[in-house]
């Protein structure tokens, strides 16, 4: 009887034990549905403020500079060539490639021989011609002395017949002393007249004779220079190149032997765009002499010469674009004609436009300018000269406001912005501080406190921030962002 007591009382512990978790398990489920049943509680969508660099946009005046590449070429060379035909019997010391000479230096000499003996016999010719010169003057003179003794004759044949004919007026002559004597004056009108052809045929060989010495001095002056161009002197102080005659070697007429350059006289070619061309024209088309500098890098020493654009190319070329100008080297050491150089050209000055990087504006010509909040605003710009990785643009009515120096995908109209400027500043024009109620700002405390990752003085320090009446929202947001908010 007491074992059946004990058992039916076990019995019922029992099943008031499975009643009460039954019970329990249901109330859990109950919960558990009512929770899924809720709307679950989210936070308020905080808006996203991006760090940006700014910059103040501030107009001035500002030269381009058009950057392209050319070649540095000589202005003044002189090629040397054998005026005469062979042997070179002697070389100046300098005359080899890279030898300085001076102007007026000897600097080759070709066997004289035959130009020697051309100019003697020249000059034996000339002697010739002065002496056939000479015959036909005194040839001349006689002649004219042979026609007036003749004339002298004539007149005396002329008294004898007037005197023979007035006899024969007067009766005591005779017919036949008149005839004689009319024929007596025919002969010597027949002498005079004779001795004038041969004063005639003396003064054309006196002119065959000037004729003939202006040909002979004419022959040795040609001498005397075929005797000079046996010998090459320089023209210029300068370089010598391209050197082909040694000594003992036969060189013919005209042939090139070398060439000298003169190094104090160099311009740079270079070619530019048919719009870069027309931005270096003044209004009536011509260039404007802009100054340029053209620059070679030789071991990593930086060589720069300056210059100023003196005229350009008559045509354009075959197969080619744009202009070939050139610019006249003031004084550029180290340069040599031949070099390839950078070439940077100062284009005319530019007013109220502003340098910006080529980062700030996009394809469309438009910049995000800083507006109220913070917040972004787009303004278009006119885009002038693009200069490696800047623009020179020019922005009507932006003068002396802030746009954003680099653009991102992540940056558009409207959004809110963290301005860094360049001098390190954050200026923020929206509230800094906000107010927390205190059921925030004790989930804020206690997130603090329990961090064990937290540095001791960065704990103090934020938690006398949150215990202050308006915390900075800085703060606010980078403890939110840690505790999943």
């Amino acid at each position: 009887m007491k074992f059946l007591r004990r058992s039916l009382v076990g019995v019922f512990l029992m099943a008031v034990t499975a009643g009460l978790i039954a019970w329990a398990g249901s109330s859990v489920y109950g919960a558990l549905q009512a929770r899924w049943s809720e709307e679950p509680g989210e936070r308020p969508a905080r808006e996203r403020v991006f760090a940006a660099n700014v910059i103040e946009i501030s107009p001035e005046t500002i030269r381009p500079v058009l950057s392209t590449f050319g070649e540095v070429q000589a202005r003044r060379t002189l090629e040397l060539r054998a005026a005469t035909s062979g042997e070179v019997i002697w070389l100046a010391e300098t005359f080899e490639n890279g030898g300085q000479v001076t102007a007026g230096e000897l600097l080759a000499r070709i066997d004289p021989a035959e130009a020697q003996s051309a100019l003697d016999t020249a000059r034996a010719d000339l002697s010739e011609a002065e002496a056939d010169l000479r015959d036909a003057e005194r040839a001349v003179a006689l002649a004219a002395e042979d026609i007036a003794a003749a004339e002298v004759q004539a007149r005396l044949r002329v008294q004898a017949l007037d005197r023979q004919r007035d006899l024969l007026e007067r009766g005591v002559g005779s017919v036949a002393a008149v005839e004689t004597a009319e024929l007596a004056v025919s002969s010597a009108d027949q002498s005079v007249l004779s001795r004038r052809q041969a004063k005639a045929s003396a003064e054309s060989r006196f002119d065959q004779a000037v004729t003939g010495l202006e040909r002979r001095r004419i022959a040795l002056a040609r001498a005397e220079r075929e005797l000079a161009e046996t010998e090459i002197y320089a023209q210029f102080p300068g370089v010598m190149n391209g050197v082909t005659a040694v000594v003992g070697g036969l060189v013919s007429s005209n042939e090139r032997i070398g060439e000298l350059i003169d190094p104090a006289a160099l311009e740079v070619s270079f070619r530019v765009s048919t719009p870069q061309y027309a931005r270096l024209l003044n209004d009536n088309g011509r260039l404007v002499g802009a100054d340029v500098t053209a620059s070679i890098d030789i071991l990593g020493v930086d060589l720069e010469a300056r210059g100023v654009i003196s005229r350009e190319s008559g045509a354009v070329g075959d197969g080619q674009t744009g202009r070939l100008l050139f610019a006249r080297l003031e004084d550029a050491p180290g340069f040599w004609p031949g070099d390839f150089v950078s070439v940077r050209i100062d284009e005319p000055a530019l007013d109220n436009v502003v340098r910006l990087p080529a980062s700030a504006v996009d394809a469309g010509g438009e910049v995000l300018v800083l507006g109220d909040e913070d917040r972004l605003e787009v303004a278009s710009v006119e885009v002038l000269r693009r200069e490696r990785d800047d623009v020179i643009v020019r922005a009507d009515g932006l003068a002396g406001r802030e746009i954003v120096s680099e653009r991102t995908p992540l940056l558009g109209a409207g959004i809110r912005i963290r301005p860094i400027r360049p001098d390190g500043a954050e200026v923020p024009d929206a509230p800094d501080l906000v107010t927390l109620d205190p059921e925030r700002r004790a989930r804020l405390v206690a997130f603090v406190e329990g961090n064990a990752s937290m540095p001791d003085e960065a704990k103090a320090r934020v938690l006398s921030q949150l215990r202050e009446d308006a915390v900075p929202a800085r703060v606010v947001e980078r403890i939110e962002s840690r505790m999943g908010g």
